[in-house]
């Protein structure tokens, strides 16, 4: 599956993502885009989820337009220590994703 990780995100979360390709939104280019047009940039280049904390992109409406869905991760803060914990969630869940779909992993 092709996963890109979010700028709120520590990029060392990959380690967490074995078996599958992923990018960073620095490694492809794309810091700083506004999400709805890094939704329609990752359509166009593969992506298939979006892993990210930032709680508001679940209202995006370019996400179900893109055919992207999103794995927000809900934790204290995005440091890596708290990250962690919920990755093995966030993997289980990969199989089951749908296009503009919107995970929350607690």
């Amino acid at each position: 599956m092709r996963i890109l990780l979010d700028e709120c995100v520590p990029r060392r979360l990959r380690r967490e993502l074995a078996g599958h390709d992923v990018w960073t939104v620095t490694e492809m280019g794309w810091s700083g885009k506004k999400n709805g047009e890094l939704l329609t940039l990752m359509a166009a280049q593969g992506f298939e989820v979006l892993l990210t904390s930032d709680q508001n992109l679940r209202h995006q409406q370019n996400r179900k337009a893109a055919g992207v869905a999103v794995v927000v991760l809900v934790a204290a803060s995005n440091r890596l220590a708290n990250l962690v914990p919920l990755m093995a969630s966030a993997r289980a869940s990969l199989g089951s994703l749908r296009p503009g779909a919107v995970v929350e992993i607690t």
